[in-house]
């Protein structure tokens, strides 16, 4: 009966690439038809950013209410208004620090942020790849070092994920909002470790307390759904996204992980409600 989604999802669009299911922490359908490559997961990458965020509210140096601004390069402090100085991590982590383009540009994003004349006081939520790019320079400068590398050894080495491919700012900063590649199975992974609310094979790779945080809804999109850190929230499950149809979906009351790549910039919402239809329609297997 598992196969009968990858049928439904292939049927909606024949840009899908892989499906994964994990079902009680067991793998129950694992398809690559073009074998198990490495997809980007454009702005499912958001959601690795707030990975590097707990870990590093887990190891003191930062806090969803400390100010973002502090932990920026000290060259930019004389571009910042007061407004900005005050803005917490959190406003950024739910989309709500002001409505920004949707990327940076420029040779120097972050002076390029600073000088956009941003109104700071608009707290609704306004989806960019501004606010996970300075989360991530943030992060990046709070654990100091690269944070591929801080990534790398704290988060995908334990969980068996080669480094994968990302992108920097010409500041050299990780970019932290899109432009990484993942397999469908190391998407999934990531599922799986937020199910196990951060626990990994005996070790806590990120904190309970910081997995809750992170995908605790905290602000309505406007599109039907919340928002948590950096994580889409729904009801009875939570999701990294990226655009045209790279979802993990997580179901933590089914034991439920379920993830896919594809390429459909037309109608990804349609793959998401089906994989919705097909967890409701089979409850007494996801139970």
């Amino acid at each position: 009966m598992f196969e009968s989604i990858l049928q439904r999802l292939t049927e909606i669009s024949p840009g899908v690439h892989a499906v994964e299911i994990v079902l009680k922490g067991e793998t129950v359908l694992h398809s690559c038809p073009g074998g198990d490559v490495r997809y980007p997961v454009y702005s499912a990458a958001k959601s690795v950013t707030s990975a590097a965020f707990s870990l590093a509210c887990d190891d003191g140096l930062l806090s969803p209410d400390m100010p973002l601004a502090g932990a920026l390069d000290s060259r930019y402090q004389p571009l910042m208004t007061p407004q900005f100085k005050a803005m917490p991590f959190s406003r950024f982590l739910t989309m709500t620090a002001g409505k920004y383009p949707f990327r940076p540009e420029g040779d120097d994003w972050i002076r390029g942020i600073l000088s956009l004349g941003t109104d700071y006081s608009d707290t609704s939520f306004n989806y960019s790849n501004i606010p996970a790019y300075l989360v991530g320079a943030a992060v990046e400068n709070a654990v100091g070092g690269r944070l591929i590398d801080h990534l790398d050894r704290r988060l995908f080495e334990p969980l068996g994920i080669p480094e994968p491919a990302y992108r920097t700012s010409p500041e050299g900063h990780f970019y932290g909002a899109t432009g990484m590649e993942l397999t469908v199975h190391e998407l999934a992974l990531l599922g799986r470790l937020y199910l196990q609310k951060g626990a990994w094979e005996g070790r806590q790779l990120i904190s309970e307390k910081a997995v809750t945080e992170a995908v605790t809804p905290r602000v309505q999109t406007g599109s039907g759904d919340s928002y948590g850190f950096f994580f889409r929230t729904a009801d009875d499950h939570f999701s990294m996204v990226g655009k045209w149809g790279q979802r993990c979906i997580v179901f933590p009351g089914r034991q439920l992980v379920i993830a896919y790549l594809s390429h459909e910039p037309d109608r990804p919402e349609q793959l998401y409600r089906a994989v919705l239809e097909y967890v409701s329609q089979n409850k007494k297997v996801f139970r």
